[in-house]
């Protein structure tokens, strides 16, 4: 029939009309892929010419930088170790049998020669340090006292100066600073010999007090 002939011809004529269109989107897609891909080539070629040649880093040559954690703060073994000082310094401890209080008050281990003592309050060594004791609760001192002598002997130094004062403040006007720290100064193992200062080096309120080597 002539009507049905027409409309196949028709239907016909728009499927290979669409079939055209079809192939040239793709084309068109095709080309924009080639453009893109000339432009990315292009751009390698433009890096590689500026920074020249290059390699990747190997997964072995690779470092990783991890900070270090922070030491611990040894607060425990610091609370200990004070706890030991405090009560390794006896304030009952018995000196006077220990002491030489001829003209000037001196104290030297068993077995140290007198010219030690001798030679210590003629200045033979220098004060390398020294610690005032002064306005210091007897807590306060005691612990300051066995910290810095502990230190000081730690680092190798000899001779130091302990000023506990001479007491004109104290009820009284009694020197107690200074009678415990004769008591400390006895007990503590590093102290070989300890003289009362010279009158220039605070008198009867200090010590010179000679630490052991090593």
């Amino acid at each position: 029939m002539p009507g049905m002939k027409a409309q196949s011809l028709a239907d016909l004529a728009a499927i290979q009309r669409h079939l055209r269109e079809r192939a040239a989107a793709e084309a068109a897609e095709r080309q924009a892929a080639l453009v893109r891909a000339a432009q990315a080539q292009r751009e390698r070629e433009l890096f590689a010419r500026t920074v020249g040649a290059v390699r990747p880093i190997a997964v072995s040559e690779r470092l990783f930088h991890t900070p270090p954690a922070p030491s611990p703060q040894p607060i425990q073994r610091q609370a200990d170790e004070q706890r030991v000082m405090q009560e390794a310094l006896s304030d009952e401890f018995d000196v006077e049998t220990l002491l030489h209080t001829d003209e000037h008050l001196s104290f030297a281990r068993p077995g140290v020669a007198a010219s030690v003592v001798r030679k210590l309050r003629e200045g033979h060594w220098s004060i390398q340090r020294h610690i005032d004791l002064h306005g210091l609760r007897t807590d306060e001192a005691r612990e300051a006292l066995g910290q810095f002598l502990r230190e000081a002997h730690q680092q190798g130094v000899r001779c130091v100066r302990v000023v506990h004062g001479k007491g004109l403040g104290s009820p009284g006007r009694t020197p107690v600073l200074k009678g415990r720290v004769l008591r400390w100064l006895v007990q503590k193992h590093e102290v070989m010999v300890f003289v009362q200062a010279r009158p220039a080096q605070g008198g009867a309120g200090a010590l010179l007090v000679l630490l052991s080597g090593g």
